[in-house]
């Protein structure tokens, strides 16, 4: 990264902070496997290779134009929320936000979760963040959230720096001139830096203090 010293870091949420997406892609197949009648083992590799988007938006990319898009997308949602509040925080999510925001840096969630799902989460998680953004129309994980986290907190975008799971999340940062961190789980290292050679990775979120 060109400059090590960031004001604010921006955090993708499931896959990065809550260990959510191993559940997701079950859910995911299952209900592609119903829809659409595509094998589950297969449905579930379609949905973390197209993780990083809201799944109405992964469904047109797997299926273009599909029928049951919509209502497949519904299921999905409705899902989801049932045991969605039992996920657990990674180990070391809760200590790092609060050494982070112990030392001035903005946090921040930019996620396409939901925005009421993710403000609950966060609520019953016992987490505090400077800033809290979920999936609204015209408003995903992106450059529309990017340019809000930049206006709130009138900071430039070669002082932010966002971490998240998923090469989309990559794609996201480099479209915006956002510096980005991988944290490893939904994708391996290697796909990573065959996509994205000049990004660093992480294992652990503890990691961050290495760029900050």
């Amino acid at each position: 990264m060109k400059n090590p010293s960031k004001k604010t870091v921006i955090f993708d949420f499931d896959g990065t902070l809550v260990d959510s997406m191993n559940d997701f892609a079950d859910i995911a197949a299952e209900v592609m496997f119903e829809y659409f009648g595509l094998d589950r083992n297969a449905g579930k590799q379609c949905y973390l290779e197209t993780s990083g988007a809201p799944f109405h938006e992964q469904l047109e990319v797997i299926f273009p134009q599909h029928a049951k898009n919509k209502d497949a997308a519904t299921a999905f949602e409705e899902r989801k929320k049932v045991t969605y509040f039992d996920r657990p925080l990674f180990t070391d999510t809760k200590e790092t936000i609060e050494n982070l925001r112990a030392q001035g840096i903005k946090t921040v969630i930019s996620s396409n979760n939901f925005q009421d799902l993710v403000d609950q989460f966060v609520q019953k998680a016992g987490v505090t963040f400077d800033l809290v953004l979920g999936y609204k129309p015209n408003f995903a994980k992106g450059e529309a959230q990017f340019q809000h986290i930049s206006q709130f907190f009138q900071v430039a975008r070669g002082d932010m720096l966002f971490v998240g799971d998923s090469l989309h999340d990559a794609e996201h940062a480099k479209r915006s001139g956002v510096d980005f961190v991988g944290k490893l789980g939904t994708f391996k290292r290697e796909q990573f830096k065959n996509a994205f050679p000049d990004y660093q990775t992480i294992e652990n979120l503890s990691e961050l203090k290495k760029f900050l």
